[in-house]
């Protein structure tokens, strides 16, 4: 992952938008680079980057949430501005790769080839006259002679420090990298563009060295300025040691110049600028730290959210799965149930199909035993209605004496027959009775057999359909409970969720609290060591300008003495010999009297001076600290503002958040009922469909059977109950 090279000292001034929001959102490409090019560049031409005065915490909300930054000053060309634009634009997306800024007007314009290096040259030569200065404040300090007396010793560090301030002032323009802020500006600001501080140290050491091994040599080519603990050399080109050597050859020549060249580089900063950025880089350990502090706690929230979500997503997922699993089983368990169902009504009807066949069997052999019976009992009949016939018709016979015996006999004959005929007829008509009654009741059977059939299809179909309406209601009931356990899942989850985001967010405004409050001690901590240097400097500033006021009395002494001189000759030129002393005398106590004004005048000066200086200082430092009160209230009411913005807008998404959640949960309701409502809907119309098939089926049957028992001939057996006689 890319990360801006001059984020890595702990000051957020460099850094991209995207890269703040990652500690909240996610990851963040190459393009952050960008954008810190477009922040050197500003950083460049105005000598400090954007925010620079502001402090991290309120320039990070500064940078997350505000515009791009823009060049301030209208001295720059279009091209350059055009470039820092397309640099610093908001949307990563938008913002230009390395091939393409290559590619920009800016980049391909004509240049001078050498104006980098004429540029260091020039900052070198400034700087190598800043250290001679300084050199040369040094050497007065611990070589002053005792024939210098304080007024020369005055002048000569009145000039020296105007030549200095010049220097600096010469070396600040050139070198403006190697800007320092103000005292006003945040320690934490302070030499952010500085990142090569242990390479600083390193260079001191090994000049440190070289200085320890040149000590020895009476004529050194190098100057060497020792400051407390701080050595820097410089070398002055064309000097050498004079003593006689042997010549090397050519090559161990150049490696020698080349280490020399290499362990002796000149540097284009100042003794006293190294200095102080040395002093402000321990000091900026603290703020580093903690600003190290509070990416770590952003990176630890960010990573407590994702474990979070992760979390619930995982608790959704594993009751998703169990509300699955619960269907599923439901659904299982109600077409095993169908199955036993449909199993049993089965065998319920072959049951009942072997008891109607055996009841139809054992009514049939009931019919045909009955039948038997009369059919033996008939048969009797008749043989006891033959004799008796047959014995009348002899009586008959025995009492007519007139007819012949062959005539009567003749007669009996014919009786007999048409007496048995007639019995043949009867039991014809009685076998013929017998069947139809034995075919008609056996048909009116099997119907009220079919009858009984299509009740038990009727009762089974019933039974089938309400038990899938019972199963589907259970379904329903479950499918219900399954919504409410996961809308209460939801609705705690998106709780647990927003909660421990307020807190986050709480903890992360009170460490920005801390942080800006330890800032703003710092900063008072810091006003007040400088007016606490200022008091111990004022001493000396007021004995330099009471130097100066008793130069200025000394000077004025001096023509008075003169204009004495001068007068005192006139007139004792002009006036008489006798007249002299008087003359003198006067002009004497006119001197004293002038003198004494003068000496009034000065002590009024000194004192006025002192005063003046004093008030001036007292009021110089309560508008520093009112300023810097109103800054440090300004920036606190701005973080204020910030975090009540980001709380409001965290709110703002939880509240969107939950009616995402209540639409999502109505709407999922929605659809449920609606899959209710349809699934009852096509169970009662399949309910519906397979009654009205059936019946009809069973309409069909019973017609086709009625029209058969027609065509045989059995009319309605509707209501058909024969007695028992009634073939008879």
């Amino acid at each position: 992952m890319a990360s801006p090279a001059n984020s890595f000292v702990g000051t957020p001034y460099w850094m991209a938008p995207e890269v703040i929001l990652a500690m909240d959102e996610g990851q963040y490409d190459g393009k952050v680079d960008i954008w810190s090019l477009g922040i050197t560049c500003i950083e460049l031409a105005e000598r400090k980057p954007p925010l620079f005065n502001m402090n991290a915490m309120s320039a990070l909300y500064h940078i997350a949430q505000n515009d791009s930054p823009t060049l301030q000053s209208r001295e720059w060309t279009d091209s350059f501005r055009r470039f820092v634009d397309y640099c610093l634009h908001k949307i990563p997306q938008e913002r230009p790769a390395a091939v393409e800024l290559l590619r920009h007007d800016f980049i391909r314009r004509e240049r001078p080839p050498k104006v980098l290096i004429d540029l260091i040259q020039r900052t070198k030569d400034a700087v190598r006259e800043l250290d001679n200065l300084q050199y040369r404040k040094m050497k007065k300090i611990l070589f002053q002679e005792t024939r210098n007396g304080p007024l020369n010793e005055s002048q000569e560090e009145e000039e020296d420090g105007e030549q200095g301030s010049n220097l600096n002032r010469e070396v600040d323009s050139l070198g403006s990298i190697h800007s320092i802020p103000s005292t006003s500006v945040s320690t934490g600001s302070r030499s952010s563009s500085v990142n090569s501080m242990q390479e600083v140290m390193d260079e001191s050491s090994s000049e440190l060295v070289m200085m320890q091994e040149d000590e020895g040599t009476a004529n050194s080519s190098a100057s060497t300025v020792h400051k407390k603990d701080h050595v820097f050399v410089r070398d002055e080109a064309g000097h050498g040691d004079p003593r006689p050597e042997p010549r090397p050859t050519q090559s161990v020549q150049s490696r020698a110049l080349h280490y020399r060249n290499r362990e002796r580089f000149a540097t284009i900063k100042s003794a006293s600028l190294v200095t102080r950025q040395i002093h402000e880089h321990e000091q900026e350990n603290e703020l580093r730290e903690q600003m190290s502090g509070y990416k770590r706690m952003r990176r630890q929230h960010q990573k407590q959210l994702i474990a979070l979500e992760n979390k619930l997503k995982a608790e959704m997922d594993e009751h998703r799965l169990k509300l699955q699993k619960e269907v599923e089983t439901h659904a299982n368990n109600s077409s095993i149930e169908l199955e036993k169902l449909a199993k049993k009504q089965v065998a319920t009807i072959e049951k009942e199909a072997k008891v109607a066949a055996a009841d139809e069997k054992k009514f049939q052999q009931q019919i045909l035993a009955q039948q038997k019976k009369d059919l033996t009992t008939f048969l009797e009949s008749q043989k006891k209605q033959y004799k008796i016939c047959k014995e009348k018709i002899k009586e008959e016979m025995n009492e007519d004496h007139s007819t012949p015996k062959k005539e009567k006999q003749e007669r009996i004959s014919k009786h007999k027959e048409n007496l048995q005929h007639t019995q043949a007829e009867e039991e014809a008509h009685l076998l013929t009775q017998q069947r139809l009654y034995y075919d008609r009741n056996c048909r009116f059977f099997k119907r009220k057999i079919m009858i009984k059939r299509h009740e038990v299809e009727q009762q089974n179909i019933r039974e089938e359909l309400n038990k899938k309406r019972t199963q589907k209601e259970m379904e329903h009931a479950m499918l219900i409970r399954h919504d409410e356990s996961t809308r209460e899942l939801e609705y705690r989850q998106l709780h647990t969720l927003q909660k421990l985001r307020m807190d986050l967010i709480r903890l992360q405004h009170q460490t920005e609290l801390e942080n800006q409050l330890e800032y703003n001690k710092r900063r008072e901590r810091e006003l007040h060591r400088k007016h606490v240097m200022e008091l111990r400097q004022q001493p000396k500033n007021l004995k330099a300008m009471e130097m100066q006021i008793k130069k200025q009395f000394q000077d004025t002494c001096k023509v008075q003495t003169k204009q004495y001189k001068a007068l005192k000759n006139h007139q004792l030129e002009v006036t008489p010999k006798n007249e002299h002393k008087a003359i003198l005398k006067t002009l004497k106590d006119e001197q004293t009297r002038k003198l004494a004004i003068l000496a009034e005048q000065y002590e009024q000066s000194i004192n006025e001076m002192m005063a003046s200086q004093a008030l001036r200082l007292d009021e110089a430092q309560e508008a520093e600290c009112q300023a810097l009160r109103l800054q440090l209230q300004q920036e606190m009411e701005l973080l204020n503002a910030y975090q009540s913005k980001i709380k409001m807008q965290t709110e703002a998404q939880h509240e969107r958040e939950l009616q995402k959640l209540e639409q999502r949960v109505s709407l999922r309701r929605a659809h449920l009922e609606q899959k209710i409502e349809e699934e009852l809907a096509a169970l009662q119309k399949e309910r519906s469909e397979r009654i009205k098939t059936l019946l009809e089926r069973q309409e069909r049957e019973t017609e086709t059977f009625d029209m058969e028992s027609l065509r045989m001939g059995f009319g309605n057996l509707v209501t058909l109950d024969f007695p028992k006689e009634d073939y008879r």
